[in-house]
C-alpha cells in the first residue's frame, strides 16, 4: 500500500504474487520473510489483497479496528482508497481508433502506451516508437551494435535492454555530477537505471551516450578476457556487466592504470563471490555507479559492493553447475596462475581455451565415484573439478586418477608438439 502511494514508484512494483500459503520465504524455506496467514498480519504490513478490489468495506473497518481508529492510519487508508481502489473501480475500458491521416506522433504516442496480448511492452520496444517519430531507427542501431559485438564472446547475450539501461546509468550520473558541480544541491537528480528513467531517456541523450556506452561493453568484454572469462556462457553474470560497462564509459582511459584496473576487478569479484547480483540489481547498478566510481577516481570509502561480500569456504561443498555465478568465478579463478592442460602441458588461454575444447571436468570421475559409492553431492562440487581438453578428458575416461595418471605419461611419449 505505501509503494502504491509513492510517486517515485511504478505501480506495478507495488503489486506481487504470493502462494496459496501466504507465505515467503527464503534460504530454501528455512526463514520467513513475510507471513500474511493471519489479516491481522495484513494490517500491520500493510498489505491489501487485490482479491478485495471491489468489496473493501469490511476490511477497512477491521484495518481500522486493528489500528486503534489511529487518524494517520484511517488518513493513510482514505488516500490509498481515493487513489487506488476508486480509480480501479471507476477505470473506463479506453477505445481507440486510428485512422490515415494521424500524424505519426500520434501513432507512436499510442503504440507506448497499449500492452499487446496483455504482455508488457519492453523497454526497448516503447523506446524504437518513442525514437522513430524523431525519424530515429533504434531497432536497426541496434543490429549495428550486436555486429560490433560479434567478435566478443563474452559479449553474446547481451540485451538490447542492457544497452539502454547502461545509457541510463550513466546518463543519469552525469546529470547528477552536472548538479553538484554547479553549486545548486538543492535538487540533486538520483542516479537510477529503473524502467521509469529509462523510459524518459531522450534521444539526444541515447546518441549523445550511445557510443561510450559500446565502447564500455567492449572494454568490459576485453577486462574480463584478461581474467580467463572467455565467453558469455562462463561469465557469472550478465546483470554485472551493466554497472561495469557505464563505470567504464566514465572512467575513460583511466582503466589503463593498474591500480585502477585492480580495484575495478575487486569490485567485480566481489560482486561473484558475494553473489549479489542474482536480485534486485537497479538498486545495487545506482550504488556501484557512484560509490566504485568515486573509489577509484578520489580514493574514497570501498563500495557498498565490498562490503557486502562475504564467501563461507563451506560454500564450495555446494557449488555444482554453472547455474550458479560463485562457480564460474571459481572456474576462471582455476585458470589463472599459468594453469597448464595435463596431457599437452600447454598454458590454458584465450587461443588454447577455444583450440583446446578446454572445459571444466571431474579430477575423480563421476563413474568411478558411483562405483564406490561416492555422494553426488560431494563428488559433483566444484573442489572435484579442473579446467582440461577434451582430448585430455577422455584419456581421464572412468578411470582413478592412480589409474589414468599412468595413460597420461605414456600417450605423452607419443605425441609431438
Amino acid at each position: 500500500m505505501v509503494k502504491a502511494l509513492d510517486a517515485d514508484s511504478d505501480l506495478e512494483e507495488a503489486i506481487f504474487s504470493i502462494n496459496e500459503n501466504k507465505i515467503i520465504t527464503e534460504n530454501f524455506g528455512h526463514d520467513i520473510v513475510l507471513d500474511l496467514r493471519a489479516e491481522e498480519n495484513e494490517f500491520e504490513n500493510l498489505m491489501y489483497p487485490v482479491c478485495m478490489v471491489d468489496d473493501y468495506d469490511e476490511w477497512r473497518t477491521r484495518f481500522s479496528e486493528y489500528w486503534d481508529y489511529n487518524k494517520e492510519k484511517i488518513k493513510f487508508w482514505n488516500q490509498f482508497e481515493k487513489k487506488i481502489i476508486k480509480g480501479f473501480n471507476s477505470y473506463d475500458l479506453p477505445v481507440i481508433v486510428m485512422k490515415k491521416e494521424n500524424p505519426k506522433e500520434a501513432v507512436c504516442q499510442v503504440f507506448e502506451k497499449v500492452n499487446t496480448g496483455g504482455v508488457s511492452l519492453t523497454v526497448f520496444e516503447l523506446l524504437t516508437a518513442s525514437f522513430a517519430s524523431d525519424e530515429f531507427d533504434l531497432k536497426t542501431d541496434w543490429i549495428n551494435i550486436k555486429n560490433k559485438f560479434k567478435p566478443h564472446k563474452v559479449l553474446n547475450y547481451t540485451s538490447n535492454t542492457d544497452i539502454i539501461q547502461a545509457i541510463t546509468l550513466h546518463s543519469t550520473f552525469n546529470k547528477r555530477n552536472e548538479v553538484i558541480s554547479s553549486g545548486t544541491n538543492d535538487n540533486i537528480p538520483a542516479v537510477s537505471a529503473k524502467r521509469k528513467e529509462m523510459l524518459n531517456l531522450t534521444l539526444s541523450e541515447y546518441e549523445k551516450y550511445r557510443n561510450e556506452i559500446v565502447n564500455g561493453f567492449i572494454k568490459a568484454s576485453k577486462i574480463l578476457v584478461e581474467n580467463h572469462i572467455y565467453n558469455s556462457g562462463d561469465l557469472p553474470y550478465t546483470t554485472q556487466l551493466v554497472p561495469m560497462a557505464a563505470i567504464l564509459a566514465r572512467l575513460g582511459d583511466k582503466i589503463e592504470n593498474v591500480g585502477n584496473k585492480n580495484k575495478l576487478m575487486q569490485w567485480f569479484w566481489c560482486g561473484v563471490f558475494g553473489e549479489l547480483y542474482g536480485s534486485a540489481n537497479e538498486t545495487r547498478y545506482a550504488l556501484d555507479m557512484v560509490q566504485v566510481t568515486d573509489w577509484i577516481e578520489n580514493d574514497a570509502d570501498e563500495p557498498k559492493t565490498i562490503y557486502d561480500a562475504n564467501f563461507s569456504p563451506s560454500r564450495l561443498n555446494t557449488l555444482r553447475t554453472r547455474n550458479s555465478a560463485a562457480y564460474k568465478g571459481v572456474y576462471a579463478i582455476m585458470m589463472d596462475d599459468n594453469t597448464k592442460d595435463w596431457l599437452s602441458s600447454t598454458k590454458i588461454d584465450f587461443s588454447t581455451y577455444f583450440s583446446e575444447s578446454i572445459d571444466i571436468h571431474h579430477i575423480f570421475p563421476i563413474a568411478w565415484c558411483e562405483k564406490n559409492n561416492i555422494p553426488r553431492n560431494f563428488f559433483d562440487c566444484i573442489i572435484n573439478k579442473t579446467p582440461l581438453s577434451g582430448r585430455t578428458n577422455k584419456i581421464v575416461s572412468g578411470d582413478a586418477p592412480s589409474k589414468y595418471l599412468e595413460k597420461l605419461k605414456k600417450t605423452r611419449r607419443y605425441i609431438r608438439y
